[in-house]
């Protein structure tokens, strides 16, 4: 089984939780670690033949071109972010239309490859914001990778699939929703290995439930992480002792644990990994087409 492996390219001060104590407009005033630090995923992806979904900040590939061209070279699917790292439950459908263009153009100009994914900032497309997926599929997106089927206090869409799904149709274009992996448990589901839950849980839960996934659900799985996550040199911005641990608990330890996930498990694009799916019409919870008809 074939999981997907993707990275959220933004640098350490572009963090949602940071949006009310830094101004977009004070961001270019601070030192940047993105080169640095995509330099160490692509050597270590790279180290265990690895290749992944690059989902980059289109501020990011304005102002570090050279980033994006190096993620693209080393032959990893390139996809959007956002520009300007807004959740999308805070933005009017107009100023998702702009930004989201505004990314993919500058991401596209950057490498010369087409994007055709998404992933909202802190999975924040939520049932409040569920017209961004009409936005989305109306722009020419064949995936999704925003809806996080948990509850949270910033995000999460209880009752949406754990799996990858042809959640919207409209005439020959079909758009996939791909979340990250879940556990069941007591009827909810519950975080596998992402972000800050992949650096929070031991290993051995997030080995033994991915198996889980894989094995016994016979399902692909979705992984993530974001560059900051291996940088324990980062500067401290949070003034809140909470809000600083949720942030940098684990970071110490991160690249280890990528390590070995990327040992025992086999990974691959989220592109390359939905075009391999494959499931009976109308068979995925949450899927409003009612069709599975794989177009990406």
């Amino acid at each position: 089984m074939v999981n997907a492996l993707s990275v959220d390219v933004e640098d350490y001060f572009h963090v949602s939780c940071l949006e009310k104590q830094i101004g977009k407009g004070d961001w270019p005033s601070f030192p940047s670690r993105i080169g640095r630090n995509v330099d160490r995923v692509l050597e270590l992806l790279n180290k265990t033949r690895v290749r992944a979904t690059f989902f980059v900040l289109g501020w990011v590939a304005d102002h570090h071109p050279s980033v994006v061209r190096e993620i693209a070279q080393a032959g990893h699917e390139l996809g959007c972010h956002s520009y300007w790292h807004r959740l999308v439950y805070e933005m009017t459908a107009e100023e998702f239309v702009q930004d989201t263009l505004q990314a993919k153009a500058a991401i596209e100009d950057a490498s010369g490859m087409e994007v055709t994914g998404y992933r909202a900032p802190s999975y924040s497309i939520t049932r409040e914001s569920e017209w961004a997926l009409d936005i989305l599929l109306e722009l020419g997106f064949r995936y999704d990778s925003s809806i996080f089927p948990i509850e949270h206090d910033r995000y999460g869409w209880l009752g949406t699939s754990r799996f990858a799904t042809a959640i919207l149709q409209s005439g020959n274009k079909t758009l996939w929703e791909f979340p990250p992996s879940t556990y069941p448990l007591f009827g909810r589901a519950v975080p596998i290995a992402g972000g800050g839950y992949l650096r929070i849980l031991p290993y051995n839960y997030m080995k033994w439930a991915l198996e889980y996934v894989n094995l016994e659900e016979q399902r692909e799985g979705c992984v993530y992480f974001h560059p900051w996550e291996i940088d324990s040199e980062q500067p401290r911005l949070l003034d809140s002792t909470v809000a600083w641990w949720r942030h940098s608990v684990g970071i110490s330890g991160m690249e280890t644990k990528l390590a070995r996930l990327l040992e025992d498990f086999k990974f691959a694009p989220l592109g390359e990994v939905l075009r391999t799916v494959s499931c009976e019409s109308g068979g995925n919870q949450g899927n409003r087409s009612g069709k599975c008809i794989i177009q990406t």
